[in-house]
């Protein structure tokens, strides 16, 4: 293995070291002594060396996070056609990801609700596809007229009030319908 891979595979280590102490111990608990130990490192210095700071550490689980998200939820967006299947995907795909790592989504939880300094250009740019979507609609006569950043702001923020419940034991594919119609009857023009 080369020196790059190498790097790239310890990083990988680590990320994902954080991520399980995260969704297990809680962002407390997140000290660099628990990386070590989930991670099987021999020291901490490792940590140092590949993130400069915590913070960036806990930025690049953010990163993960929403990179592994959209590696699940693009297939099934661009498999759809038409801008309401393309939501309806949206929404289906994000909620089957919720529900089957409910480990990252209890990272992230536990790095906002923490405090930490949360990057916001990934959720920019979600948000900013989603209004896209809904202006693509609107254009297209799929959707009514509305507000298309704050119905993305209103997507966001149903799903990630449904992940709790997710997370507690909720049925994801009732979820997903019931977002999914919600949202259907929210941007549909009305005949």
């Amino acid at each position: 293995m080369d020196r790059t891979r190498s790097t790239a595979a310890r990083r990988d280590q680590i990320v994902a070291a954080t991520i399980t102490v995260l969704a297990e111990r809680g962002y407390a608990a997140a000290s660099y002594d628990a990386i070590c130990e989930v991670a099987e490192l021999s020291s901490k210095r490792l940590i140092s060396y590949h993130f400069s700071t915590k913070d960036e550490l806990l930025a690049e689980v953010l990163r993960r996070v929403t990179a592994d998200a959209a590696e699940v939820m693009r297939p099934a967006i661009e498999a759809a056609t038409g801008p309401d299947e393309k939501l309806a995907a949206y929404i289906r795909s994000n909620i089957e990801f919720i529900a089957a790592r409910p480990d990252h989504v209890r990272a992230v939880q536990q790095i906002v609700f923490g405090g930490a300094p949360v990057p916001t250009e990934e959720a920019d740019a979600a948000v900013a596809r989603l209004a896209a979507l809904f202006q693509d609609g609107q254009r297209t006569g799929f959707f009514r007229k509305f507000d298309t950043l704050l119905m993305a702001y209103t997507v966001r923020a149903a799903i990630d009030a449904a992940a709790g419940r997710l997370i507690a034991g909720a049925a994801p594919e009732n979820c997903a319908t019931e977002l999914a119609e919600t949202f259907r009857r929210a941007t549909r023009i009305q005949r």
